[in-house]
């Protein structure tokens, strides 16, 4: 027996990916498996990796009862049913970026190969029949080439086609307008202003109800006349019967696919038309793109099972490295902080806010966000809430969230704020380890380290009061750990104490009825 993660391997991955799972858990590689075979057999693991094959479904993930992270050996995770992954908890992650550059390379040769008509050419020689006439193309040398969806691999397309000699424009409104002067593209508004420009259109969009079937009839007839389509990005994006037909009016003078809407695609009405250049899915399929994948996916597996930093998730924010150094130490207070406001409050019931101060104001806050709500609905739900699924959770309820910076931060590097209605914590963290303080509640200063039973007592300041407190616990076998007091001007009193064990309701009633006390303990994930 060990307690080491198991991780389940159900396609080949680079064999320097295997050796990085390898070096945080057990790692079974079970190429081949069926649909039911894998669900049968994925209980037990704690993680899973797969290619584009394997097809990772809510009723998969309803079987892997020890599931807690999913990771996809390349870019997409369209083969991923991230929605019930979230549901669940499970961190779904992938290799971004891995195949960029085959990806790339690919939809250049595709176009190439679509110009000279290479393929037809060369099935006609092998065949024995020599037609170079038939065979004549056209260069791509001063031709447009619009790029749809101006991404790593679109801008990495464009340096390409730059180095052709081609004129480039781009549509993308997620990409800010200084990247499209520095790469020397020119930005086009719409789709309708693209269109008409361009020779050459290539692909490089996310598969989503937006973009699904967005090449289809009317998008084809508002194309320049011998347009040529180039995809390697998502099989679904076009409406293949519209493409084939504009093809055979002539409309379109041709098409590269090397993607389509079900893979292995066998039979497909792209197949056997002239003019049309088909490859399986080969965007990625390098040995470089391969080995980056599978090396990229294992870390972040790994990061995932060994609480490291995950850059490439699909399900939970994710920041750069630089901003995980400042705020990463804050995302246990983070959580603490929000179940210590839900135990005072007795839950969430409308809103929450999340104030940041100091050195992590100036970072990327939603991951101390996101621990909040993780905190907050902890022990207030039946269902599993973390990181991953603590926003979809918040809106299940109709909670709304807020969050709030100032760089400025009252005696502190950094300071973290909470609030649910008129009950708010703050805390900072300590030492070299970064062990999280409480240093507000309820509006009152007061300074404890946090730990696994932490009660809050407000009272009425008057001699005797801590005494009670001692008397009631020790008399019921509860040793009081540390204790901290506060005063306010106005006769309150605000005491803080942390304890070895849980206490019972009716211990938290003596209290409160000994020392006319409003009394909340609250158990935190420490």
């Amino acid at each position: 027996m060990t307690d080491r993660p198991r991780i389940l391997v159900t396609e080949t991955i680079a064999e320097g990916g295997i050796d990085v799972l390898r070096s945080v858990g057990e790692v079974d590689v079970e190429v081949g498996w069926s649909a039911a075979e894998l669900a049968e057999g994925i209980a037990p693991y704690d993680a899973l990796v797969v290619r584009s094959a394997t097809k990772v479904t809510a009723d998969l993930i309803a079987h892997a009862t020890h599931l807690r992270v999913v990771g996809r050996a390349g870019t997409g995770v369209d083969n991923v049913d991230v929605a019930a992954a979230t549901e669940r908890g499970i961190v779904v992650v992938n290799a971004a970026g891995s195949n960029a550059v085959s990806a790339a390379e690919h939809a250049i040769a595709l176009m190439l190969a679509q110009a000279r008509n290479i393929p037809q050419a060369h099935m006609a020689l092998v065949d024995g029949r020599w037609e170079r006439a038939k065979f004549g193309g056209i260069e791509v040398t001063g031709k447009t080439l619009g790029v749809i969806g101006f991404g790593n691999i679109g801008q990495l397309v464009a340096e390409r086609a730059h180095g052709l000699g081609m004129r480039v424009v781009a549509y993308d409104p997620f990409v800010a307008d200084a990247r499209y002067r520095e790469m020397g593209v020119e930005k086009m508004d719409s789709l309708d202003d693209l269109f008409p420009e361009c020779d050459f259109i290539t692909l490089h969009v996310a598969s989503t109800p937006e973009t699904q079937g967005f090449i289809n009839a009317q998008s084809l007839a508002k194309m320049r006349d011998g347009v040529r389509i180039i995809n390697d990005a998502r099989g679904d994006l076009i409406v293949a019967e519209d493409l084939v037909a504009a093809v055979m009016a002539g409309k379109v003078s041709g098409a590269a696919i090397d993607v389509f809407p079900e893979e292995p695609a066998t039979d497909s009405p792209y197949f056997g038309v002239d003019g049309i250049v088909v490859t399986p899915h080969l965007g990625a399929s390098t040995g470089e793109a391969q080995e980056r994948a599978g090396i990229a996916c294992a870390e972040q597996v790994a990061a995932a099972l060994t609480g490291g930093v995950v850059t490439s998730a699909v399900n939970i924010p994710v920041v750069s490295a630089e901003t995980m150094a400042t705020v990463g130490p804050y995302l246990p207070l983070a959580g603490h902080l929000g179940r210590l406001a839900a135990g005072i409050s007795g839950g969430i019931e409308g809103s929450i806010q999340v104030g940041c101060e100091g050195e992590i104001a100036g970072h990327d806050t939603r991951l101390l966000v996101t621990a909040v709500l993780a905190g907050a609905l902890s022990g207030h739900t039946v269902e599993t809430v973390n990181m991953v699924n603590a926003a979809d959770r918040a809106r299940e309820r109709g909670i709304e969230w807020s969050d709030s910076t100032t760089s400025a931060s009252r005696e502190y590097t950094s300071r973290l704020t909470v609030a649910i209605g008129d009950v708010s914590v703050a805390g900072t963290t300590v030492g070299s380890t970064s062990r999280p303080r409480l240093v507000e509640v309820l509006g009152q200063p007061i300074e404890m380290e946090l730990d696994r039973h932490v009660g809050i007592l407000r009272y009425a300041d008057r001699p005797g009061q801590i005494g009670t407190v001692g008397t009631v616990m020790a008399g019921e076998g509860i040793n009081i750990a540390s204790m901290a007091v506060g005063r306010s001007s106005e006769g309150q009193a605000t005491m803080g104490v942390t304890v070895d064990s849980p206490v019972p309701p009716e211990i938290q009633a003596a209290i409160a009825s000994g020392c006319g006390a409003d009394v909340w303990f609250v158990d935190l994930d420490v």
